[in-house]
């Protein structure tokens, strides 16, 4: 259980972090031009949003990653993939298709930027929390 838990935090903090700098702060004047968020963007369901996907997505590393035996990078650049494309998918791809917004072209480049940031980040740390022993179960056998 504390696998997923640290699985899911590599994936929340950073996702948070990022995602609050990258929309609201270094790109806020692109999505305001975008005219696409709402001005009073309602953060901590941005934050609920993002602690359920990554409760799903360290489920979906464990079962589908962690048990094969793979070299850190390789393994990591893998989930990162299938995690970015995922992501990418209703992040970008269906939001372009159903929001309205000034530049359908520039919300798919600004957010595939984003994504590919997020995922170069996730990825490693995901892989990380996986491998490193944990605390409590140092020195046992």
């Amino acid at each position: 259980m504390s696998r997923i838990v640290l699985g899911g935090l590599a994936y929340a903090v950073p996702t948070f972090a990022l995602g609050f700098v990258w929309h609201l702060v270094l790109f806020q004047r692109h999505y305001e031009a975008l005219a696409i968020y709402r001005s009073d963007i309602i953060v901590p369901f941005g934050l609920v949003a993002i602690v359920l996907q990554g409760a799903i997505f360290a489920w979906l590393y464990e079962k589908a990653f962690a048990p094969r035996s793979a070299a850190f990078w390789p393994q990591a650049l893998a989930y990162a993939a299938l995690g970015a494309t995922l992501s990418w998918s209703y992040t970008t791809l269906a939001v372009g298709a159903k929001h309205v917004m000034t530049s359908v072209p520039n919300y798919l480049l600004i957010e595939t930027g984003f994504t590919i940031a997020q995922w170069l980040i996730v990825g490693p740390l995901t892989v990380l929390a996986f491998r490193q022993p944990l605390p409590l179960m140092r020195g046992r056998a």
